[in-house]
């Protein structure tokens, strides 16, 4: 099963509408505009909010929690690594392992049974993330994972310009 991301170009905060394969917007998702730190709002295609992002602040590498209905559920963490980028998702018991760039990766759970494949375009008008998921695994997690590394990569690249 695939999903799409499209980011939002023209938006004072980050807009990201999330398609299925028929091009029907399955979920929303938006960030607050003025926060310390990342804030993301995910919400279903009935704009019932289905899960909270939030940076954690204060910490050596990247660290986000994920909330739903208001009870942290999974932390997502940047591991030191050099040259590949690597992240633990700690409640969902995944890992993530991808390319340096950040545009190819694939989550993983603790069997090491692949969960998604992620793909960035290279050359798009916005963000745009192919997301090619396992028939068992539950798309709003795997869609907050994706948005949480996006959201890492994004700042880690303001911090090089």
């Amino acid at each position: 099963m695939k999903l799409y991301i499209q980011q939002k170009v023209f938006s004072l905060n980050d807009k990201f509408n999330v398609y299925d394969e028929n091009e029907n917007v399955v979920f929303k998702c938006e960030s607050e505009l003025l926060s310390l730190g990342k804030k993301l709002y995910v919400y279903n295609n009935r704009d019932e909010e289905v899960a909270f992002i939030r940076q954690e602040l204060l910490t050596f590498l990247p660290k986000f929690s994920i909330e739903r209905n208001g009870i942290e559920e999974a932390v997502v963490k940047k591991r030191f690594t050099l040259l590949s980028p690597e992240y633990d998702v700690m409640g969902y018991g995944w890992s993530v392992t991808g390319d340096v760039f950040g545009h190819e990766y694939s989550i993983y759970d603790m069997c090491g049974n692949e969960i998604a494949t992620v793909s960035k375009a290279w050359l798009s008008w916005g963000d745009f993330y192919e997301i090619d998921y396992s028939d068992h695994a539950d798309p709003s997690k795997v869609l907050c994972v994706v948005l949480i590394i996006d959201a890492i990569k994004a700042a880690s690249n303001a911090a090089a310009n």
